[in-house]
């Protein structure tokens, strides 16, 4: 232990703490900007300088470590001094367009320069933009950019991808895309990973609100909703509702008022990815081939991007299941406008995503049908609580609503296994329920695989064994792209074999998406997924091959099972220049 004196209170702390993490035991605030535990230490912004006596210069309190006796103020004058005017210099090089900025009441520098008290700027405004393709699904705002050097580490550290770098040197350094590249040439999976731990607005997802707008309000066509799992945990955090009052049913309320036509939930589509991926890990098992194994799952876009672009020759493991989003849209598209007996260019099917690679996802060539896209819109979490506040609808005072059910179409049931897709382990845990009482003709306790569930807030790699029949198979599953990187390394060096292996490329999964509410709560991805488990152990039905809808769907459609799949070598990503 060290003893040491913080703003003349004694402290004791661990050897190695920072003097950040010495204040913050105490009770004691120290501010900060580019700051991230474990990830951004750099202390490149300034701000949380401290005095510490015998020192000739403030230090940075993120990277400095406790030594014995030593005596820290953080609130003198001399600090607060050092603060106030390297947090103007940040606004001199930033451009403030607070009111029509998306980061507006969640932006980290806007919030210390209203605690600082700033007012006026003396120092010289120097904003330097640089063009960038606004029609990518991320967009990169050069005059917003504070250097803090985030989204390089997330990008590099938590996601392994290595999409942002330094460029220039000297005054001129900033941030840009590794090797001076276009985005549209970069490796960029899209995981938005970069946005949410951006602390001001110069990474965002791409608006697409009006478009939507647009689409709610042509007669002419018919606008369909999918709401995904994930969406039900998160959609009130920017709206101020607590998760108790913020229910899916409100939000339902919530659509219509808006002018939806048709909103279903995408557990229905979410339980057909889990029946195709399912059929496909039986068909491998009865097959019996080892060299075939793992299959990955492959309802995640980011992630297929991912191992397309960094592991080219594990592609042919990939499930060929559409994700959910898709096979919705398939259904919606092939089936439903049948049934309704509507074209398919008249319909609008709309996804609300915790996801910006689903905007891309939807645009790819093989999910269009003779160059009708299957999936019209995508729309974010961050998106969605900004039309709902644009719509001046209040939804913790609105009635429950209930999703839509197209009687003859088979679509509307959704089961518990469904819902925690939107959860890290969720969509092994589903797909084994089904898998285990297809092969066995016994329904098992659902409880049987909670082993492949995320323990203590490990949501990075897990792995587990589980017996079906006489066969045990190698569970494995991951989120970041970090921890993919290491499970297919070590998959394709011969060092690790699985049977099943489930990716993510959002920590925590879809919950923690790049679309989702921005939080400085780092924990949050894994209250989010616990409400999932919640409402999964409250289902009447936990298990997706007895969802009704599906059943008759495959009884009805049986040809249709064709179009849930894809081919994910007919279309390109740059490779990863690191790999």
């Amino acid at each position: 232990m060290v003893n040491l004196t913080i703003n003349k209170e004694k402290v004791s702390v661990k050897e190695g703490t920072t003097i950040l993490e010495a204040a913050k035991e105490i009770g004691i605030k120290i501010p900060t900007l580019c700051y991230l535990k474990n990830v951004n230490q750099t202390g490149s912004c300034r701000v949380c300088l401290v005095e510490v006596e015998g020192a000739q210069r403030l230090v940075t309190s993120c990277n400095t470590v406790v030594s014995e006796d030593m005596v820290i103020n953080t609130r003198s004058e001399k600090v607060r001094k050092a603060r106030r005017i390297n947090v103007e210099l940040l606004l001199s090089n930033h451009e403030v367009t607070c009111t029509s900025c998306v980061r507006s009441g969640n932006c980290e520098l806007q919030t210390l320069s209203n605690t600082l008290g700033i007012i006026d700027n003396i120092y010289e405004k120097k904003i330097v933009k640089k063009p960038w393709d606004i029609n990518f699904p991320l967009i990169r705002d050069n005059a917003k950019c504070i250097s803090c050097l985030r989204c390089v580490q997330v990008c590099n550290n938590i996601q392994n991808v290595g999409v942002w770098d330094t460029v220039n040197s000297g005054g001129k350094t900033s941030v840009g895309v590794y090797g001076n590249k276009d985005i549209n040439d970069s490796h960029c999976v899209l995981c938005g990973q970069c946005i949410v731990h951006c602390p001001v607005g110069a990474l965002r997802v791409r608006d697409d609100t009006e478009i939507f707008r647009d689409m709610l309000h042509d007669e002419s066509k018919v606008t369909i909703v999918q709401i995904a799992p994930a969406i039900r945990t998160a959609w009130g955090e920017d709206l101020g509702i607590s998760s108790e009052v913020a229910t899916v049913e409100k939000l339902i309320t919530s659509l219509r008022r808006m002018g939806a036509d048709y909103i279903f939930d995408t557990t229905f589509s979410a339980d057909l990815t889990i029946m195709e991926e399912g059929m496909e890990f039986i068909h491998l098992l009865k097959e019996g081939d080892e060299s075939k194994f793992p299959l990955y799952t492959s309802c995640c876009p980011a992630w297929v991007s991912f191992i397309k672009s960094n592991f080219p020759n594990s592609v042919k493991h990939l499930s060929t299941a559409k994700s959910p989003q898709q096979m919705f849209g398939t259904v919606i598209k092939e089936e439903v406008a049948k049934n309704m007996c509507i074209d398919r260019e008249n319909i609008n099917v709309v996804s609300i995503m915790p996801c910006l690679a689903k905007k891309a996802e939807r645009e790819l060539p093989t999910m269009k049908t003779n160059g009708d896209p299957d999936v019209d819109l995508v729309i974010t979490t961050r998106e969605l609580a900004r039309m709902v506040k644009a719509s001046f609808i209040d939804p913790a005072v609105l009635e429950e609503g209930q999703f839509d059910r197209i009687q003859g179409a088979n679509v509307g049931d959704g089961t518990g296994a469904g819902v925690i897709f939107g959860a890290t382990g969720g969509v092994m845990e589903a797909s084994l329920r089904s898998v285990y009482a297809i092969l066995t003709n016994e329904k098992p306790d659902p409880s049987k695989f909670y082993n492949v569930r995320p323990v203590d807030g490990n949501v990075g790699w897990r792995e587990a064994k589980i017996d079906i029949g006489d066969k045990t198979l190698n569970i494995a599953i991951a989120s970041g792209l970090a921890n993919a990187r290491k499970i297919v390394d070590a998959v394709e060096k011969g060092e690790k074999h699985y049977h099943f292996v489930e990716i993510m490329a959002c920590p925590g999964g879809c919950v923690g998406g790049g679309g989702q509410p921005i939080s400085h709560d780092f924990e949050i991805s894994l209250f989010r997924g616990s409400t999932l488990y919640t409402l999964d152990k409250k289902a009447d039905l936990r298990f997706s091959h007895e969802n009704p809808s599906i059943i008759s769907l495959y009884e009805r459609r049986p040809d249709l099972v064709h179009e849930l799949h894809t081919d994910h070598t007919k279309w390109d990503i740059p490779p990863n220049p690191f790999v």
